[in-house]
Parts: C-alpha cells; structure tokens; sequence
C-alpha cells in the first residue's frame, strides 16, 4: 500500500479517537455513569456517523461536488444548527440530576441501547467540523487511490473500524472508575460535560458567524 495512504489513515485514527470533541465527552460520561456496555451503544453510533459522514464525502468528491459544502452560507448553516443543538444538550447535562432512593443512593436508569446510539450519532453528526475533515480527508487521498468509489470507502472502512476498536477499549477504560462514583461525582461529570458542549455549540456558532 502507498506509504501516504498509511500516514494518512494512521493520522485520521489519532485525530478520530483522541479529538476532545463534543462526543469524546458524551462517551466518557456515559461509560464512567452506566458502564462499558452503555458506552459501547455511543461509540456504535459515533462510528456509525462517522461511516455515513465517509461514504457522503466519497461521493460528492467522486462526481465533483466537494464545492458545495465549501460554501460559506452552508458553512454557517451547518455551523448554527450544529451548535444551537450542542447548546441544547449541554443545558440538559446541567438540568438532569441524579435520582436518590431513601438511603440516599443514586438509582440508575440504564437508557435503552437504540437511545444512546442515537445519542452518540447525534453529537458526532451534527458537529460541522467532522464534516469539513471528512471532506479534506477524502479530497486528500482521492487522487491517490484514482477516485474509485469503491476503493475510497474500502480505506475508509477499515479506518473506521480501528477507530471503533479504540472507543471501545475507551468505554471499557471510562467504566472501571464507576464503582468510584458518588452523586457528588455524577453532579461533576455532568457539569463538566454539560459545559464542554455549550462551549463546543458556542465556538461554532461564534466562529461562522464572526
């Protein structure tokens, strides 16, 4: 295989997997909150955006209509409804509090698997930013592997599935602090993500529009 198809696959993982982007935080709370299993339902739906993001991008990039996205009413139109819905969850971290039986323990209602799957497609897909490197990666290594459709979502494919791997050993690792969980903790963690995501949805709103 070409050596600059390696660096770029190799790059793309690092910058996927260790990006402390707005689903890099939803992953880690949700894992520390309800553990590995829970977490790996995100990490499903992260990857499964990220897949559809990568076939997307092959082809506009493919039939020649990468300009379109490089548009900058598009650009602040992807950025204000991405952020305005970062923005939303973030208030819901902050709103939702942890429930407390009569010993003062938290009770912990495990979400459905389908709703945190969506929960982690959610905040994965409508980050503007993933689109644009998406595009920028698919452009970059078009060329090289003659803008073959099939051969593009190929490399794509067996990136995203390294990724996958790493979110899941990163749910796994986020899961054994659970039993170290108090409510005073989960209050943190919720805080902490809540505030990483307005500060996220604020910077892209910001950022287009200024």
């Amino acid at each position: 295989m070409n050596l600059n198809l390696i660096y770029q696959a190799i790059l793309l993982i690092l910058f996927l997997s260790f990006s402390f982007g707005p689903a890099f935080f939803s992953l880690i709370n949700t894992a520390i909150k309800y553990g590995q299993k829970v977490g790996m339902y995100v990490a499903f739906g992260v990857v499964l955006s990220d897949y559809l993001l990568a076939v997307f991008s092959c082809i506009i990039v493919r039939f020649g209509m990468d300009s379109f996205l490089d548009q900058p009413n598009i650009q602040t139109a992807l950025s204000i409804v991405g952020g305005s819905i970062l923005i939303v969850f973030g208030l819901f971290y902050f709103k939702h509090q942890p429930q407390l039986n009569h010993e003062g323990e938290t009770i912990e209602h495990v979400p459905s698997k389908w709703k945190m799957i969506l929960k982690g497609f959610i905040f994965n897909f409508f980050n503007p930013t993933i689109w644009l490197i998406w595009l920028a990666n698919v452009t970059a290594i078009s060329k090289t592997l003659e803008f073959s459709l099939i051969k593009m979502i190929i490399y794509f494919s067996i990136i995203l599935g390294a990724v996958l791997l790493i979110e899941i050993i990163k749910a796994k690792l986020a899961s054994k602090i659970k039993k170290y969980v108090t409510q005073k903790l989960i209050l943190i963690f919720n805080n902490l993500t809540g505030l990483a995501l307005i500060c996220f949805g604020s910077y892209l709103i910001i950022q287009y529009i200024f």
